[in-house]
């Protein structure tokens, strides 16, 4: 049986608080970009163990130390702190990412914002939801829109790629802003304060959650060729407030990116 969204914004709720400390250590997993922290480990295992508990028999797709088992019917994919980076300076836009696949589809979707208490959650069908309130994407324009993005962080081969695509987004629309969390920047678009989203490389942690809370709130979220995000690897993410806006940024996009350059 699928577990309540309450029992799992609760086990969220829960883990933020092994976050809300300034006793972590930080280390380089690949270069001084790509860091993690004790607490990422922390939320991690504090969120498998709880969620097993909740869902017998469950798979996980995990961030950290390598926890993969996407075979199962129901599948939870978790990025315990996206935005380590950020959280590792004291910067608020980090949040705790949880979304549960059944049988491939994202069904559940929550992401805890816990230094601005704002709790996103989301349900195929439902709707999509802060702190308890329903949320819906703009209707403004491509023009009046602004952009969230970044530079491919972990892969700097593709920076100048991005920054091209950017800056002919940037003579179309309004404006662009990074906020150093893709599940931050999906829930941003989702509420309506952002209309358009670009990433060059994204794991499936980094948005599996957001994409349904943006999907339910009337936003739409695809790879380069328009179908479906991939869950097994990373994968590039276009996402807007419509779908004229989506297939103009991606229109801009496949300009620059004729097809994904990467594998892993």
């Amino acid at each position: 049986m699928v577990p309540s969204i309450e029992s799992v914004i609760e086990i969220v709720r829960k883990a933020s608080e092994l976050m809300c400390t300034d006793a972590f250590d930080i280390k380089s997993k690949d270069g001084c970009e790509n860091i993690v922290t004790t607490s990422d480990v922390a939320v991690q295992k504090y969120l498998c163990e709880n969620l097993s508990a909740l869902l017998p028999g469950c798979g996980f797709i995990c961030e950290e130390d390598g926890v993969n088992d996407p075979d199962k019917e129901y599948v939870w994919v978790i990025d315990p702190i996206d935005g380590t980076a950020n959280y590792a300076r004291g910067i608020s836009d980090c949040a705790i990412s949880v979304g549960l696949r059944h049988c491939g589809e994202v069904i559940q979707g929550v992401v805890f914002i816990p230094w601005k208490g704002e709790m996103y959650h989301a349900e195929k069908g439902k709707g999509a939801f802060c702190n308890g309130k329903l949320i819906h994407v703009s209707d403004r324009p491509f023009r009046d829109g602004i952009l969230c993005t970044a530079m491919s962080t972990y892969r700097k081969e593709y920076a100048d790629t991005c920054s091209e695509i950017i800056m002919e987004a940037f003579h179309q629309c309004n404006d662009v802003r990074r906020f150093g969390s893709a599940a931050v920047e999906l829930c941003i678009l989702a509420s309506g304060k952002c209309e358009l989203y670009f990433e060059m490389r994204l794991q499936p942690w980094d948005y599996a959650a957001g994409m349904l809370i943006l999907g339910e709130a009337g936003g739409i979220a695809s790879s380069l060729d328009g179908g479906p995000l991939r869950f097994d690897g990373p994968d590039l993410v276009c996402a807007a407030n419509s779908c004229e806006s989506h297939s103009r940024l991606l229109e801009i996009i496949r300009k620059h990116v004729p097809s994904i350059p990467y594998v892993d």
